[in-house]
Formats: C-alpha cells, sequence, structure tokens
C-alpha cells in the first residue's frame, strides 16, 4: 500500500483551533498540559503516576474486574487477556480512544481512531519498555442521540435502523436489525470478505442483547488480535469512583465556572461545546435526562422526579449508577477511573477538551496528552491511474471543488488568462492620476476612483467571462476531474466521514486493518493517501 501525505494544516478540512494547536501557537498553551511527542511522554508518565500513588491499586482493581466482567461471555486473544491484566500493575498505563455506538461502526474514521490508539501504544513500549501501555476503546454507551448512530453508509446508499429510542443507546435492544441485515446482505457481491462481512455484522447485531454488548463484539472482531481493550464505563462499581466529583457538581457547579471562564478567554475561536449549570444526566433503562436546579430542588427534566440536596446526594450515594456525565464531564470521568496518559481523538473532540483544562487543575486530576487521530484518504489504484493521467496531485484533489477546477482550467489552456499583468499596469496608470489630484481639484479624487473601480471591474468581469469560456472548451476534463473528486470526497466531505469500513475490506478483508496498522504514525500530524 503505497502512501503519500498532505500536512492536516493544509488539507483545508480543521479548524482554526485544531491548526493553531498543532502549530503549537503560544496563545493555546495553557489549554493544554503537554504537546504529543514522544518525548513529553516521560513527563506525563511522571505527573500520573503521582496523582496515582494514593489509591492508584485499588482503582486499577475496580477496572480490572470491570472489564473481566464485561468480557466473561466474549472470546478474546490472548493478548487482549494479558493487557486486562497487566491494567493491575502500577507500571501500565492507557491510551485511549472513544466513540459512539454507530451501527456497524458508522463512517472509517472509527477505525482510524482504534489503529491510532493501538499504534502509539506499540511506539510508547519501544521507547520505554519498563512500562507497560495498553489501547482502550472508550465506547459511550451512555449517549442518547440515536439519530446520529442509526445508520451507515456503503458505496453511496444509506442503511437505517428504524427504532424507538429512549435512555442510554448502550442499554438499547438491538431487536430489528435483522431488517437490517437482510437489506445490507443483499448489497454484497459474492466471494469470501462478503461473506466474512454479512459473518461480523450478523453475529455482532442479531447474537448480542443490546447495542453495547453488539459494538464490544464488533470492535473485538476487528481489533482484539492488536490487544485492544473494551471498556463500557456504564457500571455501578467505576461510577463510585467518581461519586466526589459528581457531588462538587450538584453542589458547586465547577465545571461550568471554569469551563465559562475558558470559553472568554479563546471567544476569537468557534466553540465548540458550552457547558451548562450542572453537566449531570440522570439515567435509567428508558429515561436520559438533564439534572435541573430550580427552586432550591434537584429536578430531572421533562419529568416529575425531583430531590432535595439530601436527597440527591443519598441518590448518588445509593446509585451511583444513575448519574452521567455529559460531554463536558466525561472526559473527567475517564481520567479518574484510567490510569491514562493520552486521549485521542478527531478535531471536534480536541477542540473541546481544550477547553477543560482548568476543570481538570479544579479537581487535581492529570490533564492527558490530547492527540489528533490519523485521517486517511484510501485511494484505489483505478482512482490513482485517473488522478496521474489527469495530472492531478493528491494535494490537488483537497482543494474546494471551484478551486480545483479553476486551477485545472488553468492549466489546461494554452495561454494564461489571469490579467494579473493588466492589473498592475492599470494600478500604475491609476497612481499617476492619483498624483495630478494632488495637483488640482479635490473633486476630481472622487472621478478617478470611480473609473478605477469601473476599470478593475471590467477586468474582473472579462476574466470570468474567459474562464468561463475555457471551462466550456475543456468540459469533458474537468467533468472527469469533478468525477475523481466526488469518487474521493463523498457529498464534498472526508471520505472518512461518510464511508463505512466494508466498502474497502469487502475487497481486502483483515488485510485492510492489518496494513493501516503497519504504514500509520500515530504522532506524524499528516494526513495520509493511501493507494489500496
Amino acid at each position: 500500500m503505497p502512501t503519500d501525505s498532505i500536512t492536516y494544516q493544509n488539507s483545508g478540512y480543521f479548524t482554526p483551533i485544531i491548526n493553531d494547536y498543532l502549530d503549537q501557537k503560544s496563545n493555546l498553551s495553557i489549554l493544554y498540559n503537554h504537546f504529543p511527542t514522544i518525548e513529553n511522554f516521560e513527563k506525563q508518565i511522571f505527573e500520573k503516576a503521582i496523582e496515582l500513588n494514593e489509591n492508584g491499586s485499588s482503582k486499577r482493581k475496580i477496572l480490572t474486574e470491570a472489564l473481566q466482567n464485561q468480557y466473561a461471555k466474549i472470546e478474546i486473544s490472548d493478548l487482549t487477556k494479558n493487557n486486562i491484566q497487566l491494567l493491575k500493575n502500577d507500571n501500565t498505563f492507557t491510551i485511549t480512544t472513544g466513540h459512539q455506538l454507530n451501527l456497524f461502526t458508522g463512517p472509517l474514521y472509527f477505525l482510524y481512531k482504534i489503529i491510532s490508539t493501538i499504534n502509539l501504544t506499540k511506539e510508547l513500549k519501544t521507547n520505554y519498555p519498563t512500562y507497560d501501555f495498553v489501547p482502550i476503546y472508550w465506547m459511550a454507551t451512555e449517549d442518547h442521540d440515536f439519530d446520529e448512530i442509526n445508520y451507515f453508509n456503503f458505496k453511496g446508499k444509506k442503511f437505517r435502523w428504524h427504532k424507538e429510542s429512549a435512555g442510554p443507546v448502550g442499554r438499547l435492544s438491538t431487536t430489528g436489525l435483522n431488517d437490517v441485515f437482510d437489506v445490507f446482505s443483499k448489497e454484497l457481491d459474492l466471494g469470501i470478505n462478503a461473506e466474512n462481512v454479512k459473518k461480523i455484522f450478523e453475529e455482532a447485531y442479531l447474537q448480542h442483547a443490546n447495542l453495547a454488548d453488539a459494538t464490544r463484539f464488533l470492535a473485538n472482531a476487528l481489533f482484539g488480535t492488536y490487544g485492544l481493550v473494551i471498556l463500557d464505563a456504564d457500571n455501578a462499581e467505576l461510577k463510585k469512583q467518581f461519586q466526589p466529583f459528581a457531588k462538587e457538581e450538584l453542589l458547586n457547579q465547577s465545571s461550568f465556572k471554569t469551563v465559562s471562564k475558558t470559553i472568554e478567554s479563546i471567544k476569537d475561536y468557534t466553540i465548540q461545546v458550552n457547558p451548562r449549570a450542572i453537566n449531570l444526566f440522570y439515567i435509567e433503562d428508558n429515561l436520559r435526562e438533564r439534572i435541573i436546579f430550580e427552586n432550591d430542588k434537584f429536578k430531572i427534566n421533562n419529568t416529575k422526579i425531583e430531590f432535595s440536596e439530601t436527597e440527591i446526594l443519598e441518590e448518588l450515594n445509593l446509585h451511583p449508577e444513575k448519574f452521567s456525565p455529559n460531554v463536558i464531564m466525561r472526559p473527567l470521568y475517564e481520567e479518574v477511573i484510567l490510569p491514562n496518559l493520552c486521549y485521542i481523538g478527531g478535531g471536534g473532540e480536541i477542540a473541546y477538551w481544550l477547553e477543560l483544562k482548568a476543570y481538570f487543575d479544579h479537581s487535581k486530576i492529570t490533564f492527558p496528552i490530547l492527540l489528533l487521530r490519523n485521517s486517511l484518504l484510501l485511494v484505489t489504484q483505478k482512482q490513482a491511474k485517473k488522478a496521474d493521467s489527469l495530472g492531478l496531485s493528491f494535494s490537488d484533489l483537497f482543494l474546494k471543488q471551484t478551486d480545483l477546477i479553476n486551477k485545472k482550467t488553468r492549466t489546461l489552456s494554452s495561454f494564461a488568462f489571469d490579467f494579473n499583468q493588466q492589473k498592475k499596469f492599470l494600478a500604475k496608470q491609476f497612481e499617476d492620476l492619483y498624483a495630478i489630484t494632488k495637483q488640482t481639484d479635490e473633486s476630481f479624487l472622487g472621478a478617478v476612483k470611480a473609473q478605477e473601480a469601473k476599470q478593475k471591474k471590467g477586468l474582473e468581469n472579462l476574466e470570468r467571462r474567459l474562464l468561463k469560456a475555457e471551462k466550456r472548451k475543456h468540459a469533458e476534463v474537468l467533468a472527469r476531474v469533478a468525477e475523481l473528486q466526488n469518487e474521493l470526497f463523498p457529498n464534498k466531505s472526508l471520505q472518512e466521514r461518510q464511508t463505512n469500513f466494508s466498502e474497502f475490506y469487502i475487497e481486502k478483508g483483515q488485510d485492510l486493518i492489518s496494513n493501516l496498522i503497519a504504514t500509520q504514525k500515530p504522532l506524524s500530524n499528516n494526513f495520509s493517501i493511501m493507494i489500496i
């Protein structure tokens, strides 16, 4: 699988705050602990180890027991089994990524998150051999946004799971997915890899009772041989460790106060998430609603349930599993229960983690290193040959389509038609006219400015008309350029945000994943283009 790359900053698909983070701009330095370099992990290990000195052993024991219970009914690799055992040891740390329970993994970047996580643990083990590093996939089982996860795209078609949903999605019954399986199966060609895709879907979703168990099976089927450990944090024993922080949230709303101050300091950027007064949900099997404090009562939104202060603290003590952190508090929960060094996520995730450093400092929990996951564009050999025959580089294909077509038109044209020389000549003429206005009546200045604007506009109009004429002349080639870009960037978006892994898996099978793991470098900060 030959590869090429373009920097994230030059790809045009990342926000200013992420580009500035990658460039290590000084104005963002207070928003994170250590930048992701291999050398900085030594500092992170030291700091996390100090934090865990007090009760790290008990936390590790609870974590290991929870994982063993969650894996009790699933066959796992020796490497995953060993990694779970390693978590008991003081010299073991985790690298974590998280993702929603998207149907059949959802878009491709689900794979890229986990591959980045697995590869970083390998790289850290090579550089710090006296420590062990375990890759963790944190399943977002307590999310509620079913409409965001109930579909996947395959070869331009959307396969959607139609179902009523309430409560945490991880507890959602998988009934009804047999219908999705039947429709999806008919779209698959013959062949061993297609049969394997069917088998994975069927065993994951038709043989497991809820979405959390199904997703665990699926992720394990794809990545278990690489030692991936999959965690469902919707767990009473794990939640007990978070009780002091949930209590602090209920009584003092610390996350709102600290995160709001941070947001004010970065208001020149687009803010990814805004905190609520209380950033906790109350959950049961068919309920997930915000906790609101009104008129000296803690009320569960859209229900008649309410608590006094004493009552809600008693509820937290007896039933910690009913208190669910939202997007603001979930990162803290993660870092409380895991011996974690680094969180790996997409641009949107890293952007909202950057809002949380002050909240972590207030909570006296070590802020993890934040690493932007690997991004890839998978290109078939046929598509690569098309690009070559059209004289297109891969960086060209990352351009907005209008810019790409304009650039290609200029390349195809037998003459230059950007009129830059004419514009420079015009500017020089008007410089001379402005010099004359200083020696005559000031009313002449307005006439000169109006004439300059008119002539500039005329040149620009001629330039546009000439470009349009050249586009008509080369319409056939330009249509092929647009068609190729649309194949690689479906819906004018990144392939990894649209396409399901199965499109490539039916061609390459498990070799797809092994080759991705073999080629991707988690600390490279480059958007890879891979020819398959």
